[in-house]
């Protein structure tokens, strides 16, 4: 099993350990609730660096991002960010991911630590095809980088303080490769997975032991916390956010999901089974993400059947929790066309006993 350079770090800390995408990652320290709502309220930082980057670089590095993403990166300038995801062959996502323009012959992806192998091989075998080769146009150096995500409404400002770059008014999905917290230079973006606002952090693994200290020096004055990746679900899924393996994978389309939004039908973006989607979207998915809160007493779990009033099953529920911050129970779930409106009433099925719940937006706060 693998660590991250920060590994050291959490067990002093006296993290509750656990295996996650092959890494020994901090599944929590003083509790979920608690480092949640730190990260909603002030400011925590999460070790990430169990995420995979990989470089695209080079005179056709343009053409094969915007083969292989559905977004378009044509819209993309230096400094910008794109959310997008990998459309397979069959009509579904092999993973979601972040792209990252530096020029137009320089891309960063970063992609789910579980799929690293599964992302890379799908990748190279589209660059393979346009002449590309792996050591000179892509390079997968996921094992030489650190990164911490630092989250939460304090992020930045406290973050401020480790540069004299301005990061503070940094917009959403920007980036910059500055000086910071003694380091030459580390990538300082500004995505998030919590709803929480705040930055990312990525620097080469020589410098995490000085990159760690000096952003929990810098935020203790804002109570900064280190988070586990228990609090890290159910602020994702808080914000609505989707996770590869419950809202998406390798038999969902993105319209499906409800990220249209990043699978754009735009002149010149000729991505992997582009037509699929976009007959998908003109006909109509007959089954719809979306979220929904439980009024009855319980608990929704990925796998349990979601069912309409007369006990028939119309979906499933792909993730469940209880929002630490409004103490109701969430979910999300993939229901038949029909029911996906808001205030639908639909019924969860959690040991044997039929829940009511409802259609709701996202975010759930």
């Amino acid at each position: 099993m693998k660590t991250t350079p920060f590994t050291h770090f959490h067990e002093a800390l006296g993290a509750r350990m656990a295996p996650f995408a092959g890494y020994n990652m901090p599944i929590e320290y003083t509790g979920i609730k608690d480092e949640h709502l730190t990260v909603r309220e002030k400011v925590g930082v999460f070790d990430v660096s169990h995420m995979g980057e990989f470089w695209v670089k080079g005179p056709k590095a343009f053409d094969l991002v915007q083969k292989v993403t559905s977004n378009d990166v044509a819209a993309l300038t230096d400094g910008k960010i794109q959310y997008s995801c990998l459309p397979n062959e069959t009509g579904g996502i092999v993973d979601d991911l972040l792209v990252y323009r530096f020029s137009a012959e320089k891309y960063l992806l970063v992609v789910n630590a579980a799929n690293i192998e599964k992302d890379w091989n799908h990748i190279l075998k589209y660059a393979e095809e346009m002449g590309m080769k792996p050591g000179v146009d892509l390079e997968n150096t996921s094992d030489d980088i650190c990164q911490l995500a630092v989250q939460g409404p304090l992020a930045l400002k406290a973050m401020q303080k480790l540069t004299t770059e301005n990061v503070v008014d940094m917009e959403y999905y920007t980036f910059k490769e500055i000086p910071f917290a003694g380091i030459d230079k580390v990538i300082f973006s500004t995505t998030g997975y919590t709803g929480a606002g705040g930055c990312e952090i990525y620097a080469y693994n020589k410098d995490a032991d000085k990159l760690w200290k000096a952003v929990f020096e810098a935020g203790e004055e804002f109570g900064i916390k280190p988070i586990g990746l228990g609090a890290r679900d159910t602020l994702r899924l808080e914000a609505g956010f989707c996770l590869y393996g419950h809202e998406i994978d390798d038999t969902h389309s993105p319209i499906e999901a409800g990220l249209g939004w990043i699978t754009k039908f735009v002149p010149g973006n000729d991505f992997v089974n582009r037509a699929f989607h976009e007959r998908l979207k003109e006909e109509k998915p007959s089954r719809y993400l979306k979220g929904f809160q439980i009024l009855d007493k319980g608990i929704a779990r990925q796998g349990y059947p979601i069912e309409d009033a007369e006990g028939n099953q119309i979906g499933l529920v792909c993730s469940g929790t209880v929002s630490p911050l409004t103490g109701k129970s969430i979910g999300t779930g993939y229901v038949k066309s029909g029911f996906h409106k808001l205030d639908t009433e639909i019924y969860i099925r959690v040991r044997n006993k039929a829940l009511k719940a409802k259609i709701v937006k996202m975010p759930f706060f």
